[in-house]
């Protein structure tokens, strides 16, 4: 057709109220990379259109993020020799994925570990300071204390029951969980410090239980106490690696300021 009649019928299509082009969401052709920018804009990051960063159309319309599993170079290797991508990898980015985030399982997997280690330091720092379930009481704890070399064992007997008791507490009910996993971490580096010689398993008087809690103490230190805690919504629940570190450095130099200051071989 001639350029001059072309333009006549756009401008008449047009003035009649007739769009001439596609509105849709997207534009032309079914393909989410179709939308925004062109099948293959290229888009910051690398690879046309596959890129980590978003385009103002995927923005809009929420068909593609990063969420979506995908990374860079999985993208990228989808990508032929003749820049374009199978018609599988754009079905599949076509539907809407959910994002990664929290759920319920995990949820109750945290909440089942906190209620195991929570109640496993009650129990023990019942034990030691009021004599509950066979355990020794503060001057049985205290004397044992001064049998493994520690002086001002009274005094270090209530300390180190008391923290195991609120750090159960703490636990079971999942709140101020940083600190109380501190308390585990810091309690169980002692006691695996006092078994170095007798090797790991427990069978032989090896320190295998003591860094199984001690294990389980650092994970909720790291991974926070789940939704189904009294922490949920709080500072350190939202930044957990923040305070996970700063309690790791607080239980580490509590563990070795009671080594270099209570304990004589």
């Amino acid at each position: 057709m001639p350029e001059g009649v072309a333009r006549w019928g756009d401008h008449a299509l047009a003035s009649s109220g007739v769009r001439i082009h596609d509105d849709r969401p997207g534009g032309a052709g079914g393909y989410p990379d179709d939308r925004g920018h062109g099948a293959h804009a290229q888009q910051p990051g690398g690879a046309p259109g596959l890129s980590g960063t978003q385009s103002m159309g995927a923005q809009k319309y929420n068909y593609y993020d990063d969420d979506d599993g995908y990374t860079d170079a999985d993208a990228t290797s989808l990508i032929d020799q003749s820049g374009s991508a199978p018609l599988e990898y754009y079905d599949e980015l076509g539907n809407t994925r959910r994002p990664f985030g929290w759920n319920a399982s995990t949820d109750i997997g945290l909440l089942l570990m906190r209620l195991f280690l929570g109640g496993v330091f009650l129990v023990h720092g019942a034990q030691k300071l009021f004599g509950a379930f066979g355990g020794p009481g503060p001057d049985g704890f205290a004397q044992a204390l001064a049998d493994m070399g520690f002086q001002q064992n009274a005094m270090l007997a209530l300390i180190t029951g008391g923290t195991e008791l609120g750090a159960g507490a703490l636990l079971v009910l999942g709140l101020f969980t940083p600190l109380a996993a501190a308390g585990v971490v810091g309690v169980m580096a002692n006691a695996i410090y006092l078994k170095l010689g007798a090797g790991f398993f427990a069978a032989t008087g090896g320190f295998e239980f003591e860094a199984t809690l001690g294990a389980l103490g650092l994970g909720l230190m790291f991974t926070g106490p789940g939704r189904a805690a009294l922490d949920h919504g709080r500072v350190w629940f939202r930044r957990p690696l923040v305070f996970a570190l700063i309690s790791l450095v607080i239980a580490l130099a509590a563990a070795a300021a009671v080594v270099l200051l209570f304990h004589r071989p």
